[in-house]
């Protein structure tokens, strides 16, 4: 059983470099309508929590951070609000994974749109395997 909360966690966090190079060379991709998703499946682990997150937001299309660190927040906290949902997938179907959410294209979006295509990647990531 997993818990309920809300909240963000370090461990939730993908970090290390072997672990990012390992998702980028292994991982298959979903392209959505602000990002770009990188995902790799493994075995789970009662250590890691079933899905850990990397947002990358690239300087090629935003040159200033406020901008960056804007989208990065809107992303984090629309996927710290719906990951339960991931979470309960993952679980039932005994898999575990890490996921690069890439923002593609110049223009910003709106809280709620950014809402709505975490959704959407939630809902494809559950149905994956």
């Amino acid at each position: 059983m997993i818990n309920r909360s809300e909240t963000f966690k370090k461990a939730e966090k993908l970090c290390g470099i072997k672990t990012i190079d390992g998702l980028f060379e292994n991982g298959r991709f979903l392209n959505f309508r602000h990002f770009r998703i990188v995902y790799l499946v493994s075995e789970p682990d009662n250590e890691l929590p079933p899905a850990r997150i990397l947002i990358s937001i690239p300087k090629k299309y935003f040159k200033k951070a406020i901008m960056r660190n804007l989208l990065k927040r809107r992303i984090r906290e629309a996927y710290r609000k719906n990951k339960y949902d991931l979470y309960t997938g993952l679980i039932e179907k005994n898999i575990r994974m890490d996921i690069a959410i890439i923002w593609v294209g110049n223009t910003t979006a709106t809280y709620v749109e950014i809402t709505e295509s975490v959704r959407e990647m939630i809902r494809r990531l559950i149905a994956i395997k």
